[in-house]
């Protein structure tokens, strides 16, 4: 099961280097110049989590594997893209294929490198990104909703369930207002799903800064957080140039000292992941055994039998029930056996709603 963000932004903001620093790689070409990116790349990264460490020293595992968030570097989009300007097809194109956007914001001055509006104003960017990605939408759903409209007065319901969709949301795209923010009924939010629209998505805004504002952002980056929150999104300050830097350091302690050295507790990469994960609204749960302890991805809500398919299909296909310890009594009881043997162990069946940290063994026949 895969989820992605797409790293999207003006040119010359830092994509490139937060992708190459974020699957520490140089797949994307990091340059100073604009559209060094010009096809889109993409990268997994592990999402951070201590309670994994913890559970497979506990069950005395020879592996760990940790779950996984992909990234995608999107080339640079540019006022006009919706109209083909720039490599406005190719980023559109491959923006719908993603599940939510970290919308990466340049923050620093910084005279050797080209902005491509000419001066650094974090909010005008972001405004210049959404207003194409709207402009997108509406012509999509200009398109779709003449044919919607036929078929509605023909009698077809799935047509009326789609104009009830495509009205209001049109009305918000041409007041301003993107589609992720247009109040729907919540059955009505799978309707809207599938007509794919890039304002839709979820995003988290990025505030690159330069490396003195790293540990507590600068005036521009806190201009990005104000505007954020009156969106009801999430904001993560990073310096790209910081992350790439750290990106290299393959000693743990010497990444320790780079951090402490510039006041920061953790990467802003880690941030960054973390962030995403749950802009996806996802949670994990844990297997842990001697072979490996591993973490799985599953979408909040997921029922029992469908998370046992993250793992294989045949064990959602012949699911019996799922033994289940909350990561909080696997840690408390010291593993496994002592969680058995203090009662704390949980059969579930397949209704069992799956919580964040579940250590979990599925049970099935096939």
């Amino acid at each position: 099961m895969g989820f992605n963000c797409g790293i999207v932004g003006l040119p010359n903001v830092g994509k490139s280097a937060l992708f190459n620093a974020l699957t520490a790689t140089e797949a994307a070409e990091a340059t100073k110049y604009p559209f060094s990116t010009r096809e889109a790349n993409v990268g997994r990264v592990a999402v951070p989590d201590e309670r994994l460490e913890v559970c497979a020293r506990l069950a005395k595992s020879a592996k760990i594997v940790p779950t996984q968030l992909e990234f995608v570097d999107i080339a640079g989009l540019v006022r006009g893209a919706s109209k083909g300007q720039g490599l406005g097809n190719e980023f559109l194109g491959r923006l719908r294929e993603v599940d939510a956007i970290a919308h990466l914001v340049r923050c620093f001055e910084d005279d050797n490198v080209v902005h491509v509006e000419g001066s650094v104003d974090p909010i005008r960017d972001i405004e210049t990104v959404e207003t194409e990605l709207m402009l997108a939408d509406m012509e999509s759903l200009e398109r779709r909703l003449a044919a919607a409209q036929k078929r509605a007065r023909g009698g077809d319901k799935e047509a009326r369930a789609q104009l009830a969709v495509i009205e209001p949301v049109l009305a918000g795209l041409q007041d301003g207002v993107p589609a992720r923010r247009v109040e729907l009924a919540p059955e009505q939010h799978a309707e809207l799903r599938t007509l794919q629209l890039l304002s839709a998505k979820p995003v988290l805004y990025i505030a690159n800064v330069d490396e003195g504002a790293a540990a507590s952002g600068n005036e521009l980056s806190r201009r990005v957080a104000d505007y954020a929150a009156a969106q009801g999104a999430d904001t993560v300050v990073i310096a790209a140039a910081i992350e790439a830097e750290l990106a290299v350091l393959a000693d743990a302690a010497e990444r320790r000292e780079f951090l402490a050295a510039l006041g920061l507790g953790e990467t802003g990469l880690d941030r960054v992941i973390r962030s995403g994960y749950a802009l996806l609204d996802l949670i994990t749960f844990l297997t842990a055994g001697p072979k490996e302890a591993r973490a799985w991805t599953i979408p909040r809500g997921t029922k029992a039998p469908r998370a046992a398919r993250t793992i294989h299909s045949d064990i959602e296909k012949g699911f019996i029930r799922a033994e289940t310890i909350s990561y909080a009594d696997f840690v408390a009881c010291g593993g496994e056996q002592g969680a058995k043997d203090a009662g704390k162990m949980r059969l579930e069946g397949a209704d069992y709603v799956v919580q964040d940290g579940d250590v979990m063994h599925f049970r099935f026949n096939v």
